[in-house]
């Protein structure tokens, strides 16, 4: 299935290797393919806002809540999202003579090369396949030990798990097109708005014969064949055919030259930052991995892989220029998946956390330009929707559809995607240094999200502002679900001051009036905003020392959710620590340890694993990956959304589908434990597991230069070495199990903090390093 294939990259194409042997399918896919969306023009219904605001003073929740939402669907507003269209597959069959035996598929991260092994009688084959950084085509070489080989290859149409695909999209059937003509094949179909798209291949075989048969190329006799593929998104086919071919037909290298071109910008992206929990390597494969953590504990291997895993797949699905990172990857095998759009209640944001401190922030610019794209689509929500200026976000996007399409109260109240979204805009230029990007692009997208705010907000007549309407994504209140117990998904999610919201528009705030005077803009409007910032309200807690995830009495906190939105003041937000406000803090870890296993997901699981980790207790983040482990891993480490086995300990649903928002939240919430960066404290180990007894770390990054660091709890050691890419002022904390008495004697340029004695005051210029050695 192609849930359970290995999966290669470069960012712009997508290939899937299945792994069998007499017929093998490899799914090829491509960023840009999309198609089944629908926008329609929407239709101006601000007056709502008023009326929802109405019926809340009343008490009316639930009917304010399908206010807005009504409106809508009496206009008949039918906006669709798009779904992920695949390009096709390469399909490959080679005749058995014995029983395999020796079986293996391999996947080397460092070089994104898929091999796939047996043996057939007294003869060894090996199939390897990457594609290529270097020269954007996809490489596949088959080989024999002794017995020539034969094979038939063609290019077609990928099938579908809903059955014919005459007889779900008949037009993809009708024109598409395949021609063999040997050493090429031609194939091409057509796309909803009129495009082709498709790819040509290319067989170079060292010896023996090939020939054209039923729409296969068939070869013969050969000990070693070379396939090479290149593909197009849009376009008309013939043309494309032709370029294609002549790109092709120029390029004369060998797999192995083709394997080191693409190694040589693969590999140091990959390596950019590396871990080690263990100091040998695990030679189980991952069926034995995922036996051991079924028992109850995840091995440290699989928690490295998985780590380096993640890394690997956001390497090999998304570049700067390109797309962002989809829950998908650029791995989905169906034409209609199930949430395979852009979600940024969470998930588009959970690929991302791990960028900067993982020193792959060349990446997140897709982020920056996905969203820039539909400005004019944002803006106009925010003026029909809700009458305001500045931009409204809805939490679910595709290309080129940025208006509202998920038509339900949960996701149509719901109003902090943009400030959510500014949140990485900013972290991107606090770790780069970006200034120009700072002004010109960061800065403008933070006051389109602001003006939202100021004319969203009402003040009370406490002098606090009230947000209404309001929403905790995607909970109810406990004293709003249904009384009978019905299994509805959000029975009525639309409140007033939810926490979450708050906790965006102050860190929107804060951020832009700290970035406008980096940037030397001393804008009347920084007045205004530290004005608004004075008339948020406070963090309430409840009566069992929980902070509430709704900061109004009509609505009583619900433990059993997967979403932990309210807290986001200490994660993802910074916006204190626990010894800046020991009780306040305390209230959210109460909050974190009251939510219940059995309503989480796979990613609200690494969710959980990384805010315990900012709340400092490695061991109970570490169980959090360890319940991932045994719940929601397939085979080949792909994440799903929830146990598809449906054994109680995650949220039970009828399907489970791929979500890889959780591989990629696996990296943050191993980064999270292992080290902690603001803008001004580096925190060191700061929820170091205690299985975790010694390893190291190398080229994390912080805000201004990189760190590496070892350490060796048992043996009470710990080296490292700080290096300022640009000028570095920071408090660095290092683990308390070691002591350093002399390492502000040794620098200058290193004050002990008079707060604890494991506490630094950093002041280095940039290109300057420190070493730490405890002592």
């Amino acid at each position: 299935m192609w849930r359970e294939a290995l999966p290669s990259g470069n960012g712009k194409i997508g290939a899937a290797v299945y792994g069998g042997i007499k017929d093998e399918t490899i799914l090829l896919n491509h960023e840009e393919l999309w198609h089944l969306g629908q926008k329609d023009v929407v239709p101006d219904v601000k007056h709502t806002l008023a009326e929802t605001r109405e019926m809340m003073s009343r008490g009316e929740y639930l009917a304010a809540s399908w206010n807005l939402t009504n409106a809508l669907k009496e206009k008949g507003y039918k906006t669709r999202l798009a779904s992920r269209l695949p390009l096709g597959a390469l399909k490959l069959r080679m005749p058995c003579e014995n029983a395999f035996r020796n079986y293996k598929r391999m996947l080397d991260m460092e070089t994104g090369e898929v091999t796939v092994k047996w043996e057939d009688g007294g003869n060894v084959y090996e199939r390897s396949l990457f594609v290529s950084r270097a020269d954007d085509l996809i490489a596949y070489q088959i080989t024999s030990d002794h017995a020539p080989i034969q094979a038939s290859i063609q290019l077609a149409l990928h099938n579908s798990d809903g059955g014919k695909l005459s007889d779900q999209y008949p037009s993809l059937v009708e024109y598409s097109a395949v021609k063999a003509k040997a050493p090429y094949y031609y194939y091409a179909a057509k796309n909803e708005d009129g495009r082709d798209f498709g790819a040509v291949l290319r067989i170079i075989p060292t010896e023996g014969q090939m020939k054209d048969k039923d729409n296969w190329i068939q070869c013969t006799d050969t000990e070693k064949m070379l396939i090479l593929v290149k593909a197009f998104a849009g376009g008309e086919r013939k043309k494309e055919w032709q370029r294609l071919t002549n790109e092709l037909a120029n390029i004369e290298l060998n797999y192995e030259q083709l394997l080191h071109r693409h190694a040589e910008i693969h590999g140091p992206l990959f390596r950019s930052s590396e871990i080690e929990l263990t100091d040998m390597d695990d030679p189980r494969s991952n069926e034995e991995l995922l036996l051991e953590a079924y028992r109850g504990e995840a091995a440290l291997s699989l928690i490295e892989k998985m780590w380096s895993y993640g890394r690997y797949l956001f390497i090999s699905g998304t570049r700067s220029e390109g797309q962002p990172f989809g829950l998908y990857g650029l791995w989905y095998g169906d034409y209609r998946l199930m949430w395979g759009h852009h979600m940024a209640n969470e998930n588009i944001q959970m690929m991302y956390w791990h960028a900067n401190v993982g020193g792959l922030s060349e990446f997140v610019p897709a982020l920056f330009h996905y969203y820039d794209q539909m400005m004019d689509d944002f803006r106009n929500n925010a003026n029909k929707l809700y009458g305001c200026r500045g931009i409204f976000i809805p939490a679910g996007t595709t290309p080129g559809i940025g208006v509202p399409n998920q038509i339900v109260p949960v996701i149509m109240n719901w109003t902090g995607a943009a400030g959510w979204l500014a949140r990485h805009y900013y972290e991107y230029c606090l770790f780069t240094g970006d200034q120009a990007f700072l002004k010109e692009k960061v800065l403008p997208f933070m006051r389109e999200a602001a003006l939202f705010y100021e004319d969203f907000l009402v003040l009370g007549d406490d002098g606090y502002y009230k947000m209404y309407p309001s929403v905790s994504p995607e909970n109810t209140p406990e004293n709003h679900m249904p009384k009978a117990g019905q299994p509805l998904a959000h029975p009525m999610p639309t409140t007033v001051n939810a926490t979450m919201d708050f906790a965006i528009i102050k860190e929107l705030f804060t951020h832009l009036i700290e970035g406008s005077r980096v940037v030397g803009e001393n804008s009347p409007k920084i007045e205004q905003w530290e004005k608004m910032l004075e008339r948020i309200p406070t963090y309430q807690v409840n009566e069992d020392g929980a902070i509430r995830e709704w900061m109004h009495p009509d609505f009583d906190d619900r433990y059993d959710h997967r979403h932990l939105s309210h807290i986001y003041p200490i994660f993802p937000g910074q916006e204190f620590t626990r010894e800046e406000d020991p009780p306040l803090f305390a209230a959210f870890e109460t909050a974190v340890r009251k939510r219940l296993i059995g309503a989480q997901t796979g990613w609200s699981l690494v969710h959980m694993a990384s805010i315990y980790a900012r709340l400092g207790d490695g061991d109970q983040a570490l169980e959090c990956l360890n319940i991932l482990a045994r719940s929601c891993l397939l085979n080949n480490f792909f994440t799903l959304h929830n146990d598809w086995r449906d054994m109680g300990i995650c949220m039970n649903t009828p399907t489970a589908p791929v979500q890889m928002d959780a591989n990629l939240g696996w990296i943050h919430a191993v980064q999270e434990m292992l080290i902690y960066v603001s803008p001004t404290v580096v925190k060191l180990l700061p929820a170091l597991p205690s299985k975790w007894k010694q390893g190291k770390v190398k080229d994390m990054c912080f805000t201004t230069g990189k760190i590496s660091f070892s350490w060796d709890k048992e043996a009470r050691r710990f080296a490292g070495k700080l290096v300022a890419e640009r000028e570095t002022m920071i408090t660095l904390i290092l683990p308390e199990f070691c002591e350093y008495d002399s390492l502000a004697d040794k620098y200058n340029s290193v004050a002990r903090s008079a707060l604890a004695p494991n506490r630094f005051d950093i002041r280095i210029k940039s290109g300057e390093t420190l070493f730490l050695q405890s002592s």
